[in-house]
């Protein structure tokens, strides 16, 4: 007798199509995964800066480079030909007014003061001369007026004589009036002799006066040649440093040429260079801090160079006569300018690449400081470490401040 099979109903889900819809799981798995890991990055918190918005004012400043400069400084240079005999200080040697630096030589120049000295006393020579012979031209004048005086008194006792004679008789009228002519004309003579020693004093005074004349012409060109070759002896003319010596050992110097720079010590400048682009932010009068590496000098802004070089400008800022030891003149230093004041702003510590007046995203810490979201900030005026943010934040917000550019995640987490 045939028997019935009862046929097997198939099963819904088969086998393959389990591994099949394992293996689509098994992928989702990874891709979200996969899509997680590219849109998060776990930092280490050692290998992170983090800096907290700041809340008040702050000081606009602008960093600047420079040396200071002696604030006084005289060139010397070579009044004439010479050739350098000897060297006594080398550049950066303290000098006093009379210092003496450098030594020339110009036999010519020495020449020239013998011939002034000799001319000199040439003159004086002659001067000593014209006094002789006036001397003997008065005695001369006055011997005469002596003996014109001698004639007119023997001529004025004859006339007293004869006037009594000539009453009697006993002289005639004409030998008497010849006796008192011969008195009148001796008195005339007597009166020009006494005209003429009067103009000879006035003659021999003016005479005097033109050989001193002469003399002190003659002493004012030995002086100048005399002078030329004391500037044989090159001094330092003020207390200061020898900063520069441009000459050296038997070295043939033409006149005017340059031998050394002095500089004062204690009265200095700092010439600074600052950025061109901050430039226009430097007034005159701002407040300036001059860090010598061990000390903090406070100066202000005293002139701004119009001309740009190498995309700097040079500012001068003037110091105070006090200055610490560790100021000296040619010295490297660094300077801070505070240009303004921010009042009521949020601050951060600058981050790594940033500039003002821009847009960044920052990594924005959360409350527990464990992860950390893209934070988009709009970043205003730069002030040295620092920077202001105009929007995006409030003060107490965290961020990372380290340059996380080359991570392309939404979020990182520190652990």
């Amino acid at each position: 007798m045939d028997k019935v099979k009862t046929k097997i109903k198939p099963s819904l889900i088969s086998k393959k199509h389990l591994i099949i819809i394992a293996i689509m799981l098994l992928f989702t798995v990874l891709g979200i995964n996969f899509n997680n890991s590219l849109n998060s990055k776990t930092l280490a918190r050692k290998d992170i800066l983090i800096a907290t918005v700041q809340h008040g004012d702050i000081d606009v400043t602008i960093d600047g480079y420079g040396t200071l400069k002696s604030a006084n400084l005289q060139l010397l240079t070579s009044l004439t030909k010479a050739t350098v005999k000897q060297i006594l200080l080398k550049p950066g040697a303290l000098v006093t007014e009379n210092s003496i630096i450098v030594l020339l030589e110009n036999p010519e120049l020495e020449q020239l003061v013998e011939n002034a000295q000799q001319a000199l006393a040439q003159q004086q020579a002659n001067l000593r001369q014209l006094k002789l012979n006036q001397q003997r031209e008065l005695l001369n004048e006055n011997a005469h007026l002596a003996e014109l005086n001698a004639l007119f008194q023997t001529a004025k006792l004859k006339r007293s004589a004869q006037q009594k004679l000539v009453v009697n008789g006993i002289v005639s009228q004409l030998a008497f009036q010849e006796t008192v002519l011969n008195e009148q004309q001796f008195k005339q003579r007597i009166s020009i002799a006494k005209q003429r020693l009067t103009q000879l004093a006035l003659v021999h005074k003016e005479a005097i006066n033109i050989q001193q004349q002469r003399i002190n012409q003659q002493q004012g060109q030995l002086n100048i040649a005399q002078k030329r070759v004391n500037r044989l002896r090159v001094t330092a003319g003020f207390n200061g440093v020898l900063q520069r010596l441009s000459v050296e050992l038997g070295q043939s110097l033409a006149a005017g040429q340059e031998i050394a720079l002095i500089g004062s010590v204690s009265d200095l400048i700092a010439l600074i260079r600052v950025p061109q682009t901050q430039a226009q932010q430097v007034q005159l009068g701002q407040k300036v801090a001059i860090d010598t590496r061990q000390d903090t000098i406070i100066g202000t802004v005293a002139r701004i160079d119009p001309i740009v070089k190498d995309n700097t400008v040079e500012v001068e800022i003037a110091l105070p006569k006090n200055l610490p030891a560790s100021a000296r003149p040619q010295q490297n230093i660094d300077a801070l300018i505070t240009a303004k004041t921010l009042k009521n702003i949020n601050y951060l510590t600058r981050p790594a690449n940033v500039k003002a007046q821009s847009n960044v995203t920052l990594f924005k810490l959360n409350n527990a400081v464990s992860q950390a979201t893209k934070t988009p900030l709009s970043l205003g005026e730069k002030t040295g470490r620092f920077i202001e943010i105009t929007k995006g934040a409030k003060a107490g917000d965290t961020f990372i401040i380290s340059d996380l550019s080359n991570y392309k995640v939404s979020e990182v987490t520190i652990n």
